[in-house]
């Protein structure tokens, strides 16, 4: 793999990509950040965890005129957790560039807020297509002054119904800009899609399946799911699990069971209020609880390098899904197990997932269960009332803990800020004496209202 400072970036962005950890292109980055860089429109396929925002994110910022507040580049996302998870990786991105603002436009949450920020303009636009259009039709937003054009993960897009928004969208840009597609999947919407919007585009393709040696892929037979299940969790005892259903209810269904059995688990789906999604989200993502059961909501927004095992509880009903769903593990350079539950109606399901992928069928009795204590998270979150709005920084939250208690600062985890609210990630052999003394102790000479999370 070729070192970003091959290709001609500038020093600052590379010094700053390498403090990220970024320090070889990925196969998706050296074949098309050169042609972005070149203004052509691009297509890229590749599949989930392989670089694509950066792919974009490196191409996008290195043409911002920062002087200039109108928006100059709309990056058009599936989900809100898609779009929030790019806006943040773009930001990490886009710390050598002083002044820079990217702006999320998503629903969840409502517009007043929104459109106060886009009074005060924005460089970079990463939105949903509902949102976007609401606000396009509220006249807040204005796409004449974008120069480049992102659909990001297109065939979900497609997927989700969401064509003659996206049309709407793209029929209020100029027609002289560059357009950047990035699809994990290729099928005859998609290349409809493309051909309508594209100029001379130039194809970029990375292989769309996952590497046996990065991600052991087993199948299992059973009519037994509950059981199965919960023998997987005690064999192969992962600290991060994500097990995913085809529906909201069973999600619910497949946590309580666990739940019951004193796992440490919680269901995302799409009923849940955007607030508690975040809250889910985030505390999976530090540790602070093992089991995530999960729609297909959460296989395109997910942005968690350490998840050990994935469970398909149920295989999904179409085969790029599949896909998808696995790309969750073996990220970031490390192996990953994907476990999935069939049945003897799943067999035509089988035969495609085989055409693409390297899999075994298993027997579930050959697993042996040695230790049935249930593995507990490292972590538990704490919540502080106090955020960006009150100039708090994770030097402040980490000064507080490590100087003011004495707690050494591997005990804490990740620190995630937001305008009203701040979330720490502790080491559960700590949690109590740093929640104790942190509602004791000020921190930049304030008391905030602290509580832990279940």
């Amino acid at each position: 793999m070729k070192k970003f400072n091959s290709i001609n970036l500038p020093q600052k962005l590379v010094e700053n990509l390498s403090l990220l950890g970024y320090e070889t292109m990925t196969e998706i980055q050296e074949k098309a950040i050169p042609e972005i860089l070149n203004s052509h429109d691009v297509i890229a396929q590749a599949k989930t965890g392989s670089g694509k925002t950066a792919t974009f994110g490196i191409g996008i910022l290195l043409q911002i005129d920062v002087k200039n507040f109108d928006p100059q580049a709309l990056i058009i996302c599936p989900t809100r957790e898609l779009a929030s998870q790019v806006t943040k990786e773009l930001q990490r991105i886009a710390r050598f560039i002083h002044n820079i603002k990217i702006l999320n436009l998503t629903g969840g949450v409502g517009k007043k807020g929104q459109i106060h920020s886009l009074r005060y303009g924005a460089h970079i636009i990463v939105g949903t297509p509902g949102r976007l259009a609401d606000h396009l039709r509220i006249k807040s937003l204005n796409l004449q002054t974008v120069k480049i054009l992102v659909l990001d993960e297109a065939d979900r897009m497609l997927d989700m119904g969401f064509i003659e928004v996206i049309e709407e969208i793209i029929a209020r840009t100029p027609n002289e800009k560059q357009t950047l597609l990035f699809s994990a999947t290729f099928d005859e919407k998609t290349k409809k899609l493309a051909k309508g919007i594209l100029k001379n585009p130039i194809e970029v393709k990375v292989d769309s399946s996952h590497s046996p040696k990065i991600i052991k892929q087993q199948f299992f037979q059973t009519s037994q799911k509950n059981d199965t299940t919960k023998k997987l969790l005690h064999h192969y005892r992962p600290s991060s699990c994500l097990i995913f259903c085809n529906t909201k209810i069973q999600t619910e269904k497949v946590a309580d069971v666990l739940y019951d059995e004193g796992f440490s688990v919680m269901a995302i789906h799409g009923d849940l209020e955007q607030k508690e999604r975040d809250e889910v989200l985030l505390q999976f993502a530090n540790g602070s609880f093992s089991i995530l059961v999960a729609t297909d909501v959460a296989a395109r927004g997910l942005d968690i390098d350490d998840i050990n095992v994935i469970i398909n509880y149920d295989l999904p009903r179409e085969k790029d899904v599949y896909t998808h769903r696995i790309g969750r593990t073996g990220r970031a350079g490390k192996e990953g197990i994907s476990l999935s539950l069939f049945n003897r109606n799943d067999s035509f399901k089988i035969d495609e997932i085989r055409k693409k992928n390297e899999i075994e069928i298993i027997e579930i009795d050959s697993l042996e269960v040695k230790n049935l204590e249930i593995l507990k998270p490292v972590n538990q979150t704490l919540c502080i009332d106090g955020g960006k709005k009150d100039k708090l920084s994770a030097g402040d939250i980490l000064g507080a803990i490590t100087k003011k208690l004495g707690i050494e600062g591997k005990y804490v985890g990740k620190i995630d800020i937001f305008r009203f609210k701040t979330y720490v990630a502790i080491n559960q052999k700590v949690i109590d004496e740093v929640y104790e003394g942190l509602k004791n102790n000020p921190i930049k000479a304030r008391n905030y209202r602290i509580w832990k999370m279940d």
